[in-house]
């Protein structure tokens, strides 16, 4: 090999680097407000494939969520995530629940087991997603359970973030709260851009493999 050709080797090999790198730190900072959120399919708790491109047209809610942590359990007993759930599949929107627990760890279920936390909660999710692989949860950078994200009619992320501003479970009552993502989808509705589109999410770690 020439040294002439070894250079454009090396200078590609960088390159290709480079190229990865940045692509890694792209996936890893997640998706952005005002663009389109990241396309994904998964499995249902039914066995259905979904799709986030099937709901263009559509407004759409992703939540995830882990029935054994005390923060999103504190939202289900006062009632609360039901009773959004429920006001925004009425409206329209279609709310995916994401359950990115691996398997053995807090929060993984089974399909029979995510159909039937639905049922008992009284919860109006219009679809359960199993995401054991964490693929999702990565690619949206989920960090909490609850974290919360808005995507308008065009496939744009609007809101990405907490539920409410009461992080502290002590003396929390969602009912008082300020409901961002209420807020949100309100917004997105009239056609208005959202007042707070980035909150802090908490809540409990999404337990990731390792």
């Amino acid at each position: 090999m020439t040294a002439e050709r070894f250079g454009w080797v090396a200078f590609a090999a960088v390159v290709a680097v480079l190229v990865m790198l940045a692509n890694a730190r792209m996936a890893a900072a997640g998706p952005v407000l005002g663009q389109p959120a990241p396309p994904f399919t998964a499995t249902d708790s039914n066995g259905k494939t979904v799709s986030l491109t099937d709901f263009r047209g559509k407004v759409v809610v992703l939540d995830w969520t882990n029935h054994e942590c005390p923060f999103v359990q504190r939202h289900y007993e006062s009632g609360n995530m039901q009773a959004l759930q429920k006001a925004a599949t009425a409206d329209g929107v279609i709310w995916l629940s994401i359950v990115s627990s691996a398997p053995k760890e807090q929060g993984n279920v089974t399909p029979a087991e995510a159909n039937k936390l639905t049922v008992s909660r009284g919860a109006a999710p219009t679809a359960v997603l199993l995401d054991p692989m964490g693929t999702i949860g990565h690619l949206y950078n989920a960090k909490t359970t609850p974290h919360m994200f808005v995507i308008d009619a065009a496939g744009i992320l609007v809101y990405m973030g907490a539920i409410d501003d009461q992080p502290r479970n002590t003396g929390a009552n969602p009912a008082a709260a300020h409901n961002y993502v209420r807020e949100a989808l309100a917004a997105t509705k009239s056609g208005q851009p959202v007042a707070t589109p980035l909150t802090q999410s908490y809540g409990c770690s999404v337990k990731y493999g390792t």
